[in-house]
C-alpha cells in the first residue's frame, strides 16, 4: 500500500486537526509548553506509551492503517524519532520520524516525517506545530542533514519547507509536487543532489 495512502492529503485531518524510542535520547527527555490554557508536555515516546499511541492515531484517521504503520516501523527502522504529547497525564498527540533513502546519495542522511496525529479534540491549537518542531530537533541533533515530508502545502512552510523540486529531489510516489517537501537541517546538504526518495519499505507492507 503506497505512502499517499497514509500521509498525503489526510494531512487535512491535522489542520482541523523531543525522542524517539528509549535508546536514543532517553526517556527523560521533555519539553513543557503552554497550549491553549493547558500544560503540554512534548517527550520521547516510552514502551508504556505504545497502546495509548495505537489508539491516538486510530482515533484521528478513522483507521487502523497509521497506527499499524508506526508499530511496524518501530520494530523494522533504525533509527526513528518517536515523540508523544501528554496533556493531564494522557498521550494527545504523536509523531514519527524514520530514515528514507535519496537513490545515488548513500551517505546523506535523511528522515522523513510520517505520520503525524492528534486527538480531534486537540487539533488546531498547536500541539501538532510543537511536535513538528520538537521533531525536527531531535532528527537535527541524531545527525540528519534534512527531513522530507508527503503532506498539506499550506501547513508544512511554516517549518522550513519547501517543495523538494527546488532541491532536484522527487518522491518515489505520484503525486503532485507541492505535496511532497524537503527542508535541510544542514544548509546545503541537498545543494547539488539529485534523485528520487524512497521510505522505509513497511510503507509498502503495511
Amino acid at each position: 500500500m503506497p505512502l499517499t495512502r497514509f500521509i498525503s492529503f489526510r494531512h487535512n485531518h491535522l489542520l482541523q486537526s523531543d525522542v524517539q524510542t528509549d535508546s536514543l535520547f532517553g526517556t527523560d527527555w521533555a519539553r513543557p509548553l503552554y497550549v491553549t490554557g493547558a500544560f503540554v508536555l512534548i517527550r520521547g515516546e516510552k514502551e508504556s506509551d505504545r497502546s495509548a499511541v495505537h489508539a491516538l492515531n486510530v482515533s484521528a484517521f478513522k483507521t487502523s492503517a497509521e497506527a499499524d504503520l508506526v508499530d511496524a516501523l518501530r520494530e523494522q527502522a533504525t533509527p526513528v524519532v518517536s515523540l508523544v504529547a501528554e496533556r493531564s497525564g494522557a498521550v494527545v498527540g504523536h509523531i514519527l520520524f524514520s530514515p528514507v533513502t535519496l537513490e545515488g546519495n548513500p551517505g546523506l542522511k535523511i528522515m522523513g516525517l510520517a505520520p503525524m496525529a492528534v486527538i480531534p479534540k486537540y487539533q488546531r491549537n498547536g500541539i501538532g506545530s510543537a511536535l513538528v518542531r520538537a521533531g525536527l530537533e531531535q532528527c537535527k541533533q541524531l545527525g540528519a542533514s534534512a527531513v522530507v515530508v508527503l503532506g498539506h502545502p499550506e501547513y508544512y512552510p511554516r517549518f522550513g519547507f519547501a517543495p523538494s523540486t527546488r532541491f532536484g529531489i522527487r518522491s518515489e510516489y505520484n503525486v503532485p509536487e507541492e505535496v511532497f517537501m524537503a527542508m535541510e537541517l544542514e544548509p546545503g546538504s541537498l545543494r547539488g543532489t539529485s534523485g528520487t526518495v524512497k521510505y522505509h519499505a513497511v510503507f509498502s507492507t503495511v
